[in-house]
């Protein structure tokens, strides 16, 4: 591509050339790489769209916790939280739930399902006694391209969201109540 330049006439590579940028132009740039978990949870709170709160003993109980982020040239564009599933009826020691999953806004197009695919790797060489993932969609806000994408599928019915009040712990409020959204969720789930 030729630009002008007053009258002198300047080439420009129609294409970023390999480490000739500071962003990465495809999602297959990215090393996606585990990180500790309360720096997982900050770029959480800087990029999620509708959960930026989390709870830091929530995500660590039990014995399956893991955060990966998407990195190219030191920066990072995408963090994901993993842990045991929150719901006790699927928390048998086999299942793991994608808790988090937020991208940065100058990250590349199909960021997320190239995350879900490599991290599904990752999650198995870690845990290999885990035999599913679970993750939940805001079925309100988004439409599962991304669970889609990656070859997850649905399963269940459409719940509606936990209310979001919070008057302390008690009987009948959870304290990760006002860290739900306030869309119905759809669970989607994979092999591993």
């Amino acid at each position: 591509m030729k630009k002008r330049a007053g009258s002198a006439v300047v080439a420009h590579p129609l294409f970023q050339e390999e480490g000739g940028g500071s962003i990465p132009t495809s999602a297959l740039d990215f090393d996606i790489v585990e990180m500790g978990m309360r720096r997982a949870q900050e770029l959480n709170r800087e990029w999620h769209s509708m959960l930026p709160r989390t709870d830091l003993g929530n995500l660590l109980c039990g014995s399956t916790s893991v955060a990966y982020v998407a990195e190219y040239d030191g920066q990072y564009y995408a963090v994901a939280i993993w842990s045991q599933p929150i719901i006790r009826a699927i928390c048998d020691g086999h299942t793991i739930e994608l808790r988090r999953l937020a991208i940065c806004d100058t990250a590349p197009k199909n960021t997320a399902s190239r995350m879900l695919g490599v991290m599904r790797k990752l999650v198995k060489q870690k845990f290999p006694h885990l035999t599913k993932a679970v993750s939940y969609r805001a079925v309100d806000v988004h439409k599962g391209t991304i669970y889609k994408a990656a070859g997850w599928e649905p399963v269940g019915v459409i719940t509606k969201a936990r209310p979001q009040r919070f008057s302390g712990v008690n009987k009948n409020t959870r304290a990760t109540a006002p860290l739900q959204t306030q869309s119905r969720k759809e669970r989607w789930e994979r092999k591993l």
